[in-house]
């Protein structure tokens, strides 16, 4: 799927943003691109992305059990965190959330383990400052189950 990064920000969030104690952008650390590329918020998952305004594909993957790190590209960032999902369903966006997608996980209240990979980084970083780049840049998103 595509999705508008602007401001150098992505998030995935409980898709009842009701149920979100800091709800997107609030606190966010990647103002300017700075900032740990992957940040867990309760609820929220902060990435910070290499390009100021552009879109880019991110794909995600749901798996029963823990997946190996995907070798099939060479990724420029790889982060692992945690999101608890009440609804079963997170939001994709950027930080004034344009093109916003919805990701459906399933089981709703569960915890999920969350690897997420990214190419492209450095490319769309200087392509970002001459144009509004397409697909520069890549995210590989993986989320498993954890506990029962």
């Amino acid at each position: 799927m595509d999705v508008s990064v602007d401001y150098y920000a992505l998030c995935l969030e409980e898709a009842d943003d009701e149920l979100v104690p800091v709800p997107w952008p609030d606190d966010w650390e990647g103002v300017g691109g700075g900032g740990p590329f992957l940040t867990a918020r309760e609820c929220r998952l902060d990435i910070v992305s290499g390009g100021h305004t552009h879109t880019a594909r991110v794909e995600a993957e749901i798996w029963d059990a823990q997946p190996d790190p995907d070798v099939s590209t060479l990724w420029e960032a790889q982060a692992e965190a945690e999101i608890f999902c009440p609804s079963g369903e997170l939001t994709l966006s950027g930080l004034t959330r344009p093109m916003q997608k919805v990701l459906h996980l399933g089981t709703p209240g569960r915890r999920w383990g969350v690897r997420v990979h990214c190419a492209g980084r450095e490319n769309v970083h200087w392509e970002a400052q001459l144009d509004v780049p397409r697909g520069v840049e890549q995210y590989l998103v993986q989320f498993w189950p954890l506990g029962a």
